[in-house]
């Protein structure tokens, strides 16, 4: 019988209750690499799902993701004059926090380029793509809405069409889909009291004017919604989208929307590395500085536990040295029981993470290159943990069989 075997079974209760342990702990160690996974792909999840060749954003600012951009609306226009575009869409993004049956309901709201943008692309659990200009929206199904379901932002109503599935912000908020008109229009909601005092400082300020003075009449064009002034500019975009015609020169596109004093241009890529090296790569360090500390422990853990084990049967050690076993079967005894710690506690993490990781707020991914990684890392934690249980059974000298 293998001497390993025989002496778990020895120490069965001991041994499982150590391996149920190590196993939550590396369960927690390749969460924290699901974690991180889940947040890139957060992050990255609109650049690659839109597939927009280029972002035209505020200038001197890093994109609708990373900070505030507000562009012109007839930014759409002037980048479709440019050879070599193929289309342009609008794009607008922001965040907004309602309640919804007394619970926080936060909501990044997206604004689609109605016609040229219906959310054909978005991959809808159930439901269809917007099919007007207004009043219906798109929800991701962590936002838990129901299809069909009608709900309240500022004073309008939207019907719930379709339910998406993982479309998460960079931030973890599920995702509303709705036209650019009505994002535009939810994103300027006020109240009626704070519409009010502005039409009256509006007007206050037209009195104190020398045109007011000069054509009182123009006075009554204040306390007019701001739509409806022509003075007053359309709301902006957060950026513009744009597409190039098959063949185009990306990089001369790119110098061309470079060269507007107004605005910044970045690839799909570059936008996508900005998300990456920002916030991303903060919580990347932080996660793999965790993870590390986590690993260790691990091993210190296991180091203790068998040279534990090896310290109750130095009595029977010394036995089999006195018998004349070889030092290859005893330190086969310590790193064979090092192995199947190792292992089974590898494989609890895994099994329990499959279960628990669902139920995180934030999805965990689990990606095979770092579950390889992680078993290898297992693997070498193992064998280093066992030496310190191998140098204690060397030192045993067979006389202390006798004693």
């Amino acid at each position: 019988m293998n001497l390993a075997t025989r002496d778990i079974r020895h120490n069965l209760g001991r041994f499982a209750l150590t391996t149920l342990g190590v196993g939550m702990l590396l369960m927690v160690v390749m969460g924290m690499g699901g974690i991180y996974r889940g947040i890139v792909e957060d992050a990255t999840l609109l650049i690659d799902k839109i597939g927009a060749d280029l972002w035209i954003v505020q200038k001197h600012t890093r994109g609708p993701f990373a900070e505030l951009s507000q562009v012109p609306s007839n930014l759409t226009q002037r980048a479709l004059s440019v050879p070599g575009v193929l289309s342009t869409r609008d794009f607008i993004y922001h965040t907004i926090q309602r309640v919804k049956n007394d619970k926080p309901l936060r909501i990044a709201v997206l604004g689609l380029s109605w016609p040229t943008d219906k959310g054909e692309w978005i991959p809808l659990k159930s439901g269809r793509p917007l099919g007007q200009n207004h009043f219906e929206m798109i929800a991701d199904e962590s936002l838990g809405l129901q299809l069909g379901e009608t709900v309240k932002l500022g004073k309008d109503y939207y019907l719930v069409v379709g339910i998406s599935q993982s479309m998460i912000s960079s931030n973890g908020d599920g995702i509303g889909f709705f036209t650019v008109a009505d994002a535009q229009t939810i994103q300027s909601d006020a109240v009626g009291e704070a519409v009010r005092l502005e039409r009256a400082s509006r007007k206050a300020r037209g009195e104190r004017s020398e045109m007011g003075l000069q054509q009182p009449s123009n006075l009554d064009l204040a306390e007019r919604p701001s739509t409806e002034l022509p003075a007053i500019s359309r709301p902006q975009l957060t950026a513009v989208m744009v597409t190039l015609a098959p063949g185009a020169d990306l990089d001369q596109i790119t110098r061309i929307f470079s060269g507007w004093g107004d605005v910044s241009v970045f690839t799909k890529a570059g936008q996508r590395e900005l998300l990456l090296k920002g916030s991303v790569e903060k919580i990347r360090r932080q996660i793999g500085l965790f993870k590390i500390l986590l690993t260790v422990i691990a091993a210190v853990i296991m180091a203790l536990i068998l040279y534990t084990l090896t310290l109750d049967k130095l009595h029977s050690i010394a036995l089999l040295k006195l018998i004349g076993a070889p030092n290859s079967v005893i330190l086969g005894l310590i790193m064979q029981q090092a192995l199947v710690l190792g292992v089974l506690g590898f494989g609890i993490a895994y099994l329990l993470g499959k279960q628990i990781f669902p139920l995180f707020p934030r999805r965990v991914i689990l990606v095979e290159s770092d579950l390889y990684q992680l078993g290898v890392i297992v693997l070498v934690i193992s064998i280093a943990s066992s030496l310190l249980g191998i140098w204690k059974a060397m030192r045993v000298s067979p006389n202390e069989a006798l004693s």
